[in-house]
């Protein structure tokens, strides 16, 4: 699979930075406790559950030597094991993701997201989570339900590599029906320029009906800083409406504004029950993933309402 270019392909160094990452380790959100959900199934895990007599095939670390040597019989250990987190990626498809910077041709919005996808993908499969993928382009929606291994890993990064920025969000009906898809205590990452009020609404519908949300909104460096100078012919992606301004003249309005606009767009998820990080362009997509899952794997989800 050639993923050249995508922006799946995880540089060495990143996927260094990425090793004391972990996905499985509960979140602390308003609806309580979430991260591996109890099974009572059988296996290898941390607390005792029983014994059972050995059978051919068995791993011998199983076995409880120390009783072997008491009763000359070989008994296995069974614990109780937690069943697998699904995470579910959520990626937005609109036209503002074809967003890139002047410092950077070419990598855009959709390139960085495509990459914080592909990361979070390493990190379940290296946990044995279960994995899945909602996004929408132009022919059909791109739906994966949750599953695990290597084969629903590249499965999910050949179909992320084919996404384009040219479809806007759906209605909310449709975003609903997907909705439903994913079982009660999922893990969801949405992954959006926040620009469409249809993803952030989706991500406080789904934390409303006992999933676990995060919100990584990707923003340009430009948008950080305004370092345009100038004359500046500006296209709405979305609307396709133009507008002339004069950089020198609108940049201090525009960082104020831009800037309040941020911070009331983080208070209005973490009060819905949403996480919610942003990813800069210009940055490392390991900076947004340890927001969210370092600190000892907690997302800090602001104040409960």
């Amino acid at each position: 699979m050639n993923l050249a270019g995508s922006g799946l392909d995880l540089p060495p160094e990143l996927r260094a930075r990425l090793r004391d990452l972990r996905l499985r380790t509960p979140l602390q959100a308003p609806l309580g406790p979430l991260g591996r959900q109890p099974s009572r199934s059988r296996g290898q895990g941390l607390e005792f559950a029983q014994y059972r007599g050995y059978v051919a095939g068995d791993a011998p670390r199983q076995v409880d030597w120390k009783l072997f040597a008491r009763s000359d019989r070989l008994f296995v250990r069974e614990s109780e094991r937690d069943a697998p987190l699904s995470v579910y990626l959520v990626l937005d498809c609109s036209p503002s993701m074809a967003q890139d910077d002047l410092a950077r041709p070419g990598w855009t919005r959709l390139h960085a997201a495509r990459r914080l996808a592909a990361c979070v993908l390493e990190l379940a499969l290296r946990e044995d989570e279960l994995f899945g993928l909602l996004a929408f382009e132009a022919r059909a929606p791109q739906w994966a339900a949750a599953n695990g291994g290597r084969g629903q890993r590249d499965r999910l990064l050949s179909a992320l590599a084919g996404l384009a920025p040219t479809q806007a969000w759906p209605e909310a009906r449709a975003l609903d029906a997907f909705a439903a898809r994913m079982p009660p205590g999922a893990l969801v990452l949405v992954l959006s320029d926040g620009f469409d009020s249809a993803a952030s609404e989706f991500a406080a519908r789904l934390a409303a009906a006992q999933r676990s949300v995060a919100f990584l909104r990707i923003l340009s460096a430009e948008e950080r800083e305004f370092p345009l100078r100038g004359a500046l012919h500006l296209v709405d992606p979305e609307s396709s409406a133009v507008r002339e301004v004069d950089a020198e003249a609108v940049r201090a309005g525009f960082l104020q504004r831009f800037g309040a606009a941020r911070s009331e767009f983080i208070v209005n998820l973490q009060q819905r029950g949403v996480a919610c990080v942003e990813h800069w362009l210009d940055h490392s997509e390991d900076v947004a993933l340890r927001a969210l899952f370092g600190r000892g794997g907690r997302i800090d989800l602001g104040p409960a309402t």
